[in-house]
């Protein structure tokens, strides 16, 4: 029985702690809130929790660490002299190009570190809303670097597999900070621009589908949020200045009563949502 510690018991590390127990590894985890250490060892997600990092560290063959990505240099800068020799470190950041170079410089030379991403976030915090379902048969994308062994992309691929998650996906740092910046960071700005935009408190009263579906994600931890947008400014910059000319084309047809152009645009985004289906 292998000993995993989660790093942060929040959504995603509650999540992780919960399915790698029903997996049949040993977990511990790590925080400094007592209360989310509480909660998941209730739930009977962790074997221990350890609130003083000096304890616990060492008996972990794999670390995944589910923490802001500025905290990220820093805990383990402080902390790794507690890891155990050889230790695999697995980090899922939502932003790679400025997180990764900067860990690796201080990593321990015998400890390897392997950028992941889940793609099953949660717009919500907390441990409360962990649940080790939200692996079941979401995307998994591996983002290694020269310093990880082939051995080790095939092991972390296998355990995405034991998680739950359907598609595997390996990209560069850049690649995923490119691909994040469209299909996840420009969407929260739409969303929460969306919701921004009037203030009505009879909105429930209301709305249909449509508002609701593209303001789900407008709940939104603004300080993990915000944090993720500023590491990866120069990307999502250019995607909402993209997004912002396509609608003022859509803006000028409307304006200029051209339903041919109208029609054009929404024949095309149907084939596009077509073939994402």
């Amino acid at each position: 029985m292998k000993t995993v510690g989660i790093i942060g018991m929040g959504v995603m590390g509650g999540s992780f702690a919960g399915r790698l127990k029903q997996l049949g590894y040993r977990v511990y985890g790590f925080d400094l809130n007592g209360h989310s250490l509480k909660r998941a060892k209730e739930k009977g997600w962790i074997d221990e929790g350890f609130a003083d990092f000096s304890h616990g560290l060492a008996d972990c063959e794999l670390l995944i660490f589910c923490i802001y990505p500025t905290l990220l240099k820093e805990w383990i800068e402080k902390n790794q002299n507690h890891f155990a020799p050889h230790t695999l470190i697995l980090e899922i950041s939502g932003v790679k190009r400025a997180v990764m170079e900067p860990v690796q410089n201080i990593l321990r030379k015998d400890c390897e570190l392997m950028s992941i991403h889940p793609m099953c976030g949660r717009e919500s915090k907390g441990i409360e809303y962990a649940n080790p379902v939200i692996f079941d048969q979401a995307n998994f994308i591996l983002i290694p670097d020269d310093r990880n062994s082939a051995s080790t992309i095939v092991k972390v691929s296998s355990l995405a597999k034991d998680l739950g998650c359907k598609n595997i996906s390996v990209l560069t740092p850049e690649e995923h900070d490119k691909m994040i910046g469209f299909l996840s960071q420009l969407t929260h700005v739409i969303a929460v621009t969306l919701m921004d935009t009037h203030e009505n408190e009879h909105l429930v009263e209301y709305t249909g589908d449509s508002f609701r579906d593209l303001t789900r994600i407008a709940s939104i931890n603004e300080d993990m949020w915000c944090e993720l947008f500023l590491l990866n400014k120069d990307i999502l910059l250019d995607e909402i200045r993209q997004f912002r000319d396509t609608l003022d084309e859509f803006t000028q047809a409307l304006e200029q009563s051209d339903e041919k152009k109208m029609k054009d645009m929404m024949v095309l985004s149907t084939k596009r949502r077509h073939k994402f289906d």
